[in-house]
């Protein structure tokens, strides 16, 4: 199917709805094919939370081959809702908050919109962190007085002064780029493309050497296959599905949003090919170097160092751990430019699309991922896919399938563009707000509510019924088909097509 061209009047283009930002973009300018979404997704993937996510399912207890296979299908679900969402963006060549519009209101599509913008905040401080992390490991090699400061911190804040210093100089540096232009980034991209291929293979090519081979790696046991340490076979499944939704929740973000990459695409089959093509497969190839090393590790150092930078970090070389820190420092940087700002830029430039431009959304989106406590995310494997991934899924689930329910059974993939962008129009409901969108994301979170107050003990494991806070293991999946199949009900007995 070709894409679709919607002329806005000039008027309509300085209206409060709509800026050059949220525009659509006119077919002479979507020049995205299959090659373009491939690299995409391929630049995305390789990056250290990737890495992590694989390591951190060996530090939880799987095995090589479990953790793999965890991956592989949780990116080949998420990639459903990517592809379905996306087409919308490339046939009509609209960004996510302005799709948005169409099942949550003019007004109310603000929801979808901030609560995708807090979870890319999120990741923003992630990034973050991890980039200047990597600057006081490389930092600590040449001063070591660096780990000596004194605390400036409450203990209840998890910072120590030096990789608090480091963070806030790489946060300045990346707000530094936001004040330059999205455009400054691309060489950085360019960078990150041909470097993190290499030091990857790099790194999974000593961890062979200095694990013996492949064979003493591979052959590690998952730990749910010993009874002393887990002594029920329903363990391995009491981990696995609630990894399996933290790997969904990985790229719930982008399955939101991906409108705002898929409406520069020069056709359907490009964003549907280049998604297919690479966005499982990437995924799984890093994530297996990440499963390798972090194997390795236990074979090398008798522990399990599922973080990069640890592991970097205990490198006898100084100037082996000096490039190392400086090149991850570098395509964090770009990596974090390039997906956590662009994204969240337009979801706050959709609060008043006069007034908020893509630096002032960028520096909002930085303020914001500092008040997210970062480095208390990813402290541990289970605070990043319980706490964070699992978390942010039981909101964002809901957001999709309320928007693939409302753009493929309500609408029939029909958008009257014109009328996302007026104030009053067939997009308006009720003073710009579908309160059955509403009604129907607030119901498909509360059920998820339970297992998440458990997680974070808030209240105790034995005060909700077990099957109850079980329903937090599946929060992306409860969520998606609740306020989907809700949503339908509602709109389908107003009739409001």
């Amino acid at each position: 199917m070709n894409a679709e061209i919607v002329d806005i009047p000039e008027n309509l283009v300085h209206s409060s709805l709509c800026s050059e930002d949220l525009a659509p973009i006119p077919l002479s300018k979507r020049t995205w094919g299959t090659w373009n979404y491939a690299a995409l997704w391929i630049s995305m993937s390789l990056c250290i939370p990737t890495y992590m996510l694989a390591s951190s399912l060996i530090e939880g207890g799987m095995n090589w081959w479990q953790a793999i296979l965890t991956i592989f299908i949780g990116n080949t679900v998420v990639l459903i809702p990517m592809i379905l969402n996306g087409h919308a963006g490339a046939k009509y060549g609209i960004p996510f908050p302005v799709f948005a519009r169409a099942s949550f209101g003019t007004k109310g599509a603000n929801i979808p919109a901030m609560l995708r913008a807090i979870v890319a905040c999120g990741w923003f401080g992630i990034q973050t962190w991890i980039g200047g992390f990597a600057i006081y490991l490389m930092l600590k090699i040449w001063f070591p007085a660096l780990t000596t400061l004194p605390q400036i911190f409450p203990a209840s804040f998890g910072l120590q002064t030096g990789p608090a210093i480091t963070f806030f100089l790489f946060w300045l540096l990346n707000m530094f780029v936001v004040y330059l232009g999205v455009d400054s980034i691309k060489k950085l991209l360019v960078f990150k493309a041909f470097f993190l291929p290499i030091a990857a293979l790099a790194l999974l090519l000593w961890a062979i050497s200095a694990g013996h081979g492949l064979g003493p790696i591979l052959s590690q046991p998952s730990k749910f296959e010993q009874p002393d340490k887990f002594p029920n076979i329903g363990s391995f499944w009491n981990y696995f599905f609630p990894a399996l939704t933290g790997m969904v929740g990985f790229w719930a973000t982008l399955s939101l949003n991906i409108p705002d990459f898929t409406r520069y695409a020069k056709s359907q089959r490009a964003q549907i090919m280049g998604q297919t093509v690479a966005l499982p497969t990437s995924m799984t190839l890093f994530s297996f170097i990440g499963v390798v090393v972090t194997s390795a590790t236990f074979v090398i150092y008798g522990e399990t160092i599922w973080d990069p930078l640890v592991l970097a970090g205990k490198f006898e070389s100084k100037l082996i751990v000096s490039i190392a820190m400086i090149a991850v420092a570098i395509s964090t940087l770009a990596t974090n430019i390039a997906a956590n700002i662009v994204s969240p830029a337009n979801d706050f430039a959709n609060l008043s699309p006069s007034k908020i431009n893509f630096k002032t959304g960028g520096y909002i989106t930085g303020l914001i991922g500092i008040l997210i406590f970062p480095w208390k995310l990813i402290a541990d494997p289970n605070g990043y896919i319980f706490t964070w991934l699992i978390a942010y899924s039981s909101l964002l689930g809901p957001i999709g399938g309320i928007m693939i329910v409302d753009y493929y059974f309500i609408r029939k993939q029909k958008l009257q563009v014109r009328e996302l962008y007026e104030a009053q129009g067939e997009y308006t409901y009720s003073n710009g707000i579908n309160y059955y969108a509403v009604i129907a994301l607030i119901v498909a979170i509360i059920p998820n509510v339970p297992g998440f107050l458990t997680t974070i003990k808030v209240i105790p494991q034995d005060a909700v019924w077990q099957w109850v806070s079980g329903l937090y293991h599946y929060a992306w999946f409860v969520g998606f088909f609740v306020a989907g199949i809700i949503y339908y009900l509602l709109m389908q007995k107003t009739n409001k097509k």
